[in-house]
């Protein structure tokens, strides 16, 4: 009897040391994140973990120079691209790649890796497992970072820049995307052949400086099927206005101001009243 209570005893306080254990969540030393950022026609997303610097000194000590690096803690970091895309000039196919580095004190070298199952373990690193590698320059931060942090920066339609910020250094390389090929496939395809999206295909000519007279015809026909659109009307306005034709802009840019006016929307209102501005300058 003595013997089987001392067992349940133990298995009591087994399970509510398991109870405890479960219930007590802590936080992470080195916080898992994940950054999505729509780039292109598609997005770039990371997943990386943050350590932070705790009084440490980072790249010469904690990281040391000349050594391949994860790029993180804890598993290596995880950088997806949803399409082709050119990474400092060098092609990269759209997937999924581990990013490792090798800092030093006046260069980086960064890797895009292939094989994802290698984790933080960089002494089975192969170096013929590199889908590119390239050298970047660091430079130093006025303000310290405490925590490591990768940020998607200076976006355009088709570049966009990834940053490695930690303690006073910064690291930075390009991203970029051909979508005018694909886009103008796109125009022909849907626009010239099928005749509906003529206010993106407008917008599209006007914001890459091609042809405008056409890009004024797609408006046209867009305002046609919506007439009421002050932002079509608006797009009309501004196309007129970069060909030159501010007389017309002005008279455009009227007809924004009242549809808008129309429907409460003061910004377009403004809009249209730049263009006007714009027109007599």
């Amino acid at each position: 009897m003595k013997f089987i209570k001392t067992t349940f005893l133990a298995l009591a306080l087994s399970a509510s040391q398991a109870t405890f254990a479960q219930a007590l969540k802590v936080p992470a030393p080195s916080p898992a994140q994940t950054i999505k950022q729509a780039f292109a026609l598609s997005e770039i997303s990371i997943d990386y973990s943050r350590p932070s610097a705790k009084g440490r000194t980072i790249y010469g000590d904690l990281v040391p120079f000349g050594k391949i690096w994860r790029t993180g803690a804890n598993n290596a970091t995880k950088i997806t691209f949803g399409e082709d895309v050119k990474v400092e000039g060098l092609d990269v196919k759209a997937g999924t790649y581990a990013l490792y580095s090798i800092p030093n004190k006046d260069s980086w070298e960064i890797m895009l890796y292939k094989d994802l199952t290698m984790g933080g373990d960089v002494a089975a690193y192969k170096k013929e497992d590199e889908v590119v590698r390239f050298i970047v320059k660091p430079s130093v931060l006025n303000d310290k970072v405490e925590t490591f942090v990768i940020n998607v920066t200076d976006m355009t339609s088709s570049t966009a820049n990834i940053e490695l910020l930690w303690e006073k250094t910064k690291v930075s390389f390009k991203v970029s995307a051909d979508i005018d090929s694909k886009i103008m496939k796109a125009i022909d395809a849907n626009v010239i052949k099928d005749n509906r999206p003529y206010y993106q295909a407008a917008r599209y000519y006007y914001d890459t400086d091609k042809d405008l007279i056409q890009a004024g015809l797609w408006a046209d026909k867009a305002i046609e099927a919506n007439p009421k659109a002050y932002w079509i009307v608006l797009l009309k306005a501004k196309i007129q206005l970069k060909a030159g034709d501010k007389k017309a802009a002005a008279v455009t840019a009227q007809q924004v101001i009242a549809l808008a006016k129309e429907d409460k929307n003061e910004d377009y209102m403004k809009m249209g009243q730049e263009v006007i501005d714009a027109s007599k300058k």
